[in-house]
């Protein structure tokens, strides 16, 4: 499953000298932009450790697999480089990803850019959540499939794939040797008691996932800009390679906090969690009797305004007028995502998430019906 599109992308040739060159002392050491003079003493101490061996150990503990940090992890700035990095070593332009419509538009666009084409499948209400269509799921997969693009919990539905839905999509990957590409990047942001399910640990797909992740959201770092991608084999030189030209060298600073973070055990997550439980279950009491669809994860729930009969921008637009910032979706998938305006709930408490209701109602009252 080697991709073409990096025969004609050469390495830096820095790490091949560096590499060549190893730790002989009597190598005049003039291969790369670095200096022997130092940063500040306490800035070195604490950088010492290695945030892949921290990442390794983050995802172990979380049920997926063991991997090596130094030989199986890319730390990136950020998840956006992670996406991009895999993407660009997973596939051809012309090669098509299977994504769920709707997704984050980080993903599908994303796809875009490296010139691959997606290929939606639909999620659907069932029992009040969101749930994966399997035939569908099936049906998408065609000889120029090389990726399955999956993130759960999902943005922006909330969307957790359940035992049965992982199932179905690491069989197919088995089947017809396939990759997952996973986005952790919400993993522990779980409500109702739902657990942690690692796509990585099921049978026989250790090697044919990439994870992408950061510390962006289960930390609440979203200014550090630190992720990573974690990858089997020969294909973690490839995401190296491309990381190089594409993001370089993450911060050190960032790397610092991060690697404190991930260290931590998850009673911070789950007391963020217990009050993000909070303020979803009072978005959607602001919102009964519409449709809207309960999330079992994330920070975000859809109000499908198409049902009602109102076109998403035009709704999000009467929001803002009501004082409520709201995003269409329109972009964030096909024509499931069109029908809806997705809330937000994780940056505001529940005593203003109170207000919402009463502002909602008047903008879909002044909705022109399509």
């Amino acid at each position: 499953m080697k991709v073409a599109r990096l025969e004609q992308i050469p390495g830096f040739n820095i790490d091949r000298v560096a590499a060549a060159a190893g730790d002989d002392p009597d190598v005049l050491r003039m291969e790369n932009l670095d200096t022997d003079i130092p940063p500040p003493a306490e800035a070195m101490e604490a950088t010492r450790a290695a945030i892949g061996e921290a990442v390794a150990a983050y995802v172990e503990r979380r049920g997926g697999p063991r991997y090596d940090g130094r030989r199986e992890i890319v730390i990136t700035s950020g998840e956006g480089d992670g996406m991009l990095d895999a993407l660009f070593c997973l596939t051809d332009p012309g090669d098509e990803v299977v994504l769920t419509d709707p997704t984050y538009a980080g993903m599908l666009n994303r796809v875009r850019l490296v010139g691959a084409v997606p290929r939606l499948v639909p999620l659907q209400v069932a029992d009040g959540e969101w749930r994966l269509n399997l035939d569908a799921l099936q049906a998408a997969v065609n000889e120029r499939t090389r990726v399955l693009f999956i993130s759960s919990p999902s943005l922006p539905t909330g969307w957790v794939a359940n035992d049965e839905e992982w199932e179905a999509v690491a069989s197919i990957c088995r089947e017809r040797d396939l990759w997952l590409l996973y986005l952790a990047w919400f993993e522990g942001i779980l409500f109702d008691g739902h657990p942690v399910r690692h796509p990585a640990s099921l049978a026989d797909m250790r090697d044919r996932t990439v994870t992408v992740s950061g510390a962006s959201l289960e930390q609440r770092m979203i200014a550090w800009r630190i992720g990573w991608v974690v990858a089997p084999g020969e294909v973690v030189n490839d995401v190296a390679r491309v990381q190089i030209y594409n993001g370089l060298v993450p911060s050190g600073f960032a790397q610092i906090g991060t690697r404190v973070a991930l260290g931590l055990d998850d009673d911070h997550l789950h007391a963020a969690n217990a009050e993000c439980q909070r303020r979803r279950d009072e978005t959607l009491h602001q919102l009964d009797g519409l449709p809207a669809v309960r999330p079992a994860g994330t920070w975000s729930l859809l109000l499908d305004v198409a049902a009602l009969g109102h076109d998403c921008v035009e709704v999000s637009d009467l929001l803002l007028e009501q004082k409520v910032a709201a995003t269409p979706m329109r972009g964030w998938g096909g024509e499931i995502a069109d029908r809806h305006v997705r809330f937000v709930f994780s940056n505001e408490p529940v005593e203003r998430l109170a207000r919402l209701g009463e502002r909602v109602r008047p903008a879909l009252a002044a909705a022109r019906r399509t």
